[in-house]
Parts: C-alpha cells; sequence; structure tokens
C-alpha cells in the first residue's frame, strides 16, 4: 500500500511524463496503481464510491419483513426458509438466517415497547410469585423500595396455602403495603374479562382483612414483576441447590429458608446499594398495621373425640395427642400439610404433626410419657402357687419362664416345679447361679440345670475371643546370594564367606 509521499511522487511523475506507463517506469509500480492514484487525485482525494452488491435473497426480503411483522419478530429462520424456498429463494439457509436476523433486528428497533424502569414508594408496593423445582414449590415475596426478601417452601400452590404464607409474609415484615401485585396465578383468580383479572372471593376477602389492594401483572409480561422473578431464580440456585430440600421435610426447609432470607437481606443490595433491613426498619413505618387475628383459611376446622389409643382420627389416619385428653373433643386444623390439635375454646396448638397418607398413624413419644418399645413386652403373670414361687426368684427366672416358652418346652409347669425341688436341695444362691448359666446355654429343662448344680462351678466358662497376639520376632542379618557365587574356573567362591 503507497503512503502519501508515495503516492504525491506517482502523481509529480504522472505530471511531467503524461502517461500511466511512463510513470510506472519511473515509480517502480504498474500502471494500474498508477491510474488508480490518479483517478481518487481528480475524484477529490477520497475513495472512490463502493457499487453495492446485490445478495441471493434479496428477492424474498419483502417475505421476511412481512412474515417477521405479522409474528412480531418472534419467527425463526428455520420456519420461513420453506416458504422462502417456494418462493424462488436457492441460496443457503446460513445465508438465509442471516437476512432473517437482520430484518428482525430491524423490525424491533423500530417497535420496541419503550419500557421506563420501576419507581417505587415506601411502604407502598408488594410482589409475589411461585417457583417450582423438584415437585418443591417455593413461594417468594419481595417488598419493592427497601428489597426485604421473603422466601417459604410448600408442597402445593393451593389458595389455602398462598394465603398462609402471604400473611406470614406480612407477619415477618412487621406490616401491610398499599398494594400486592400477583402474577395471574390460578389459585388467587376467578376470571378474565376483557384483559381485567378478576381475583376470587377468598383473595377479595382475605385482602379487605389486611387492609391492602390486589393488583396482577399483565398476561404473558415477566418484566412486570421482574424483581420477583429474579429472587425465585435466586433462591433456586443458592437455596434449593445447595440445600436439597425436599417435600416431606417442609419444616426443615423452611427453617433453612428463614436464615437464608436473614442472611440475603444483611447484606448490600446491588440494585439499591442499600442493606435492606435497614431499609425495612424505614419502610416498617408506612406499613399498615397488622390485624390483631388471623382470618380463617381453607376449610373449617373440625371437630374428633380423643379415643383410648390417645389419638384421633383424620382422613383415615390416627394422630396422637396427650393422654391427659383420652375422651375430651378437640380441633383439628389442616394447613401446609400440618396437622394441628387445638383446644376447643382457647384455640391453643396441643399437637402438630405432618400430615400422613390414609392408614397409617403419626405418634409423638411425649404424649405418652415413655419412650415406644421396639418390640412388645409381655410379662409373664403368676397364677398357681408353683408359678409365684417361680418368679418370685426375680428376673433370671422370668427369662428361664419366657426361654422356655419360646423353645417350646413341653410340660413346662412340670419343669418349674422340678426347679423349685432343686432349690430345697442345694440353696437359692446357687439356684440362681445355675439359672443364670442355664439361661446363657438356652438349658431350659430341670435336667439340664440339675447337671449345672451337679458340676458345682467346675464347668469351664466359655468367653468371647480376645485382640489377637502379635509377637515381635527377633531380627538376623542376611547376605546375598552373591557372596557364595563359585568361580567355574577354580572353584573357588567368589565372595567372602564368614563362618
Amino acid at each position: 500500500m503507497k503512503n502519501v509521499r508515495d503516492r504525491m511522487d506517482v502523481i509529480s511523475a504522472y505530471r511531467e511524463v503524461g502517461s500511466y506507463r511512463g510513470a510506472g517506469v519511473v515509480c517502480q509500480t504498474t500502471p494500474k496503481t498508477v491510474k488508480r492514484i490518479i483517478d481518487r487525485h481528480e475524484g477529490g482525494g477520497g475513495p472512490p464510491a463502493r457499487k453495492e452488491r446485490g445478495h441471493n435473497y434479496d428477492t424474498v426480503r419483502e417475505l421476511v419483513a412481512e412474515r417477521i411483522g405479522a409474528t412480531l419478530g418472534r419467527i425463526s429462520g428455520k420456519r420461513l426458509l420453506p416458504a422462502a424456498r417456494a418462493a424462488g429463494y436457492a441460496g443457503s439457509a446460513h445465508n438465509f438466517r442471516r437476512l432473517v436476523t437482520k430484518v428482525r433486528a430491524a423490525w424491533r428497533r423500530g417497535n420496541h415497547r419503550g419500557r421506563r424502569p420501576g419507581v417505587w414508594a415506601p411502604g407502598d408496593t408488594l410482589i409475589i410469585d411461585w417457583g417450582v423445582q423438584g415437585g418443591l414449590h417455593v413461594f417468594c415475596a419481595v417488598l419493592a423500595w427497601s428489597r426485604a426478601r421473603f422466601v417459604r417452601f410448600a408442597a402445593d400452590e393451593k389458595a389455602s396455602t398462598t394465603l398462609g404464607l402471604l400473611a406470614e409474609c406480612f407477619e415477618t415484615l412487621g406490616g401491610v403495603p398499599r398494594t400486592v401485585l400477583a402474577d395471574r396465578m390460578g389459585c388467587v383468580k376467578a376470571g378474565v374479562v376483557a384483559g381485567v383479572v378478576v381475583p376470587t372471593a377468598d383473595y377479595v376477602r382475605f385482602a379487605t382483612h389486611y387492609g391492602f389492594r390486589p393488583d396482577f401483572c399483565e398476561a404473558a409480561d415477566p418484566e412486570s414483576k421482574g424483581m420477583v422473578e429474579n429472587l425465585v431464580g435466586y433462591a433456586k440456585r443458592d437455596l434449593i441447590v445447595p440445600e436439597a430440600p425436599s417435600v416431606g421435610e417442609l419444616g426443615a426447609a423452611n427453617t433453612a429458608a428463614a436464615a437464608w432470607c436473614a442472611e440475603v437481606n444483611s447484606v448490600t443490595h446491588s440494585e439499591i446499594c442499600a442493606v435492606p433491613l435497614e431499609r425495612l426498619a424505614t419502610e416498617r413505618d408506612l406499613l399498615a398495621a397488622l390485624p390483631s387475628l388471623r382470618p380463617q383459611l381453607g376449610g373449617a376446622a373440625v371437630t374428633r373425640k380423643v379415643d383410648k389409643l390417645s389419638c384421633v382420627r383424620f382422613g383415615s389416619a390416627r394422630y396422637s395427642v396427650p393422654k391427659a385428653l383420652i375422651g375430651t373433643s378437640v380441633m383439628l386444623s389442616v394447613s401446609h400439610g400440618q396437622v394441628r390439635v387445638l383446644a376447643p375454646l382457647l384455640g391453643d396448638v396441643l399437637a402438630e404433626h405432618t400430615l400422613v397418607a390414609p392408614g397409617e398413624t403419626s405418634i409423638r413419644d411425649a404424649h405418652y410419657a415413655n419412650t415406644r418399645p421396639d418390640r412388645p413386652h409381655r410379662a409373664p403373670r403368676a397364677k398357681t402357687a408353683t408359678e409365684k414361687e417361680f418368679l418370685a426368684l426375680g428376673p433370671v427366672a422370668e427369662a428361664l419362664l419366657t426361654g422356655a416358652a419360646a423353645a417350646g418346652v413341653s410340660r413346662l409347669g412340670t419343669e418349674l416345679g422340678d426347679v423349685l425341688t432343686l432349690k430345697a436341695a442345694h440353696g437359692t444362691a446357687a439356684l440362681l447361679t445355675a439359672l443364670e448359666r442355664a439361661v446363657a446355654f438356652r438349658r431350659w429343662r430341670a435336667a439340664g440345670i440339675r447337671s449345672i448344680l451337679a458340676a458345682a462351678g467346675a464347668a469351664p466358662t466359655p468367653r468371647p475371643a480376645g485382640e489377637a497376639l502379635v509377637l515381635t520376632l527377633p531380627t538376623v542379618p542376611t547376605r546375598p546370594l552373591s557372596d557364595y557365587a563359585i568361580n567355574p574356573t577354580t572353584g573357588e567362591v567368589i565372595g567372602e564367606v564368614t563362618p
């Protein structure tokens, strides 16, 4: 490429010689280069105008622009290619996708919605939404001005669950905002008329009880609630993935969620450059006061009578209550997968269980003042004089009796009488020692106990094997075999052999 000085030399040589070839010989370049430099100089010094080249997709450009406009920029090049082929396009699919990308970008520049950022006032708006991952539903709420975040887990997205978690959110925030902006979730939406969402009657009663205005975002418009959409994704990445909570452990999962909210609300938010908890302390003064009582959510509480097993039945399942309530009536309230046993008048929580499947039982050992044994224990009950005298010997006699019964000893009553005869002959102490050995070696009959007494303690007592005996053997010096090598010529030992 010629620099400015070279081009000036070419122009000067052309003026002196008057021909392209002669100027090329003088400047040691080609006539074409001389002509190009002279043409640029005579044209004003700038590069010549570039000639617009055609493309093989120019014939279908209008078709692509029409289809993109009709689909609001959503149609892809893959779906447009068959129509373009039918219209005469013969180029490659890659080149056609390039055309679609250009036309779509031009359409979006001229048809942008022109959004403006949200401007939030303190105490004005709470945004809520649901998310789900792995069968676990996560309820998320963000107080718009302070960015205070609230996250809880649930097993479903029913209206009672949503309203219950929203009430818990109000209690956590310490007040009620003026507006609650929700997605068009079916649990609180009765219908849509002319694009206007009609809330359910339960949601209206709930909003009236707390004193807020229910609002809904536009359909298919996630940007209008992007703040809570980001929270749903954040909770999935930073809470659900590391903790891996399950539907069967909602209590532990919600405890972890509360700790997570306390953590994220106590650090500086990147959008507002402030700590949400500090902003919430300021915003709480502008929130409406909480009502004195929670509204009734879901179905009404039902009455059940505590049976003799200190249990109540609900949904074909049993739930334990304190045994002091046997024979009394209690109220059952079911919400968020939890069964609460309430006092009829005061409403105090007497017991709380996780909802179980029909036919199952949920037991709390604290309701029975003892721990449930792994297997039932049926103690012997003496009726005859012989049985009473034998069981009076103590636990070892009871162990011998139950062991002999389990082993199927026939005529066990007669065997007990024979054992008591041995007591008169050998004494109580010797008999108890013999009974202990008989139980240990499963000698259930009187003849076996008699032989133990006859041995008078001379029989060996096997004990479990102890630790292995490890001996450290002495070490001796060793020598390699090369010390014993023999020279085949002389027959002498090559190495030095010492006795």
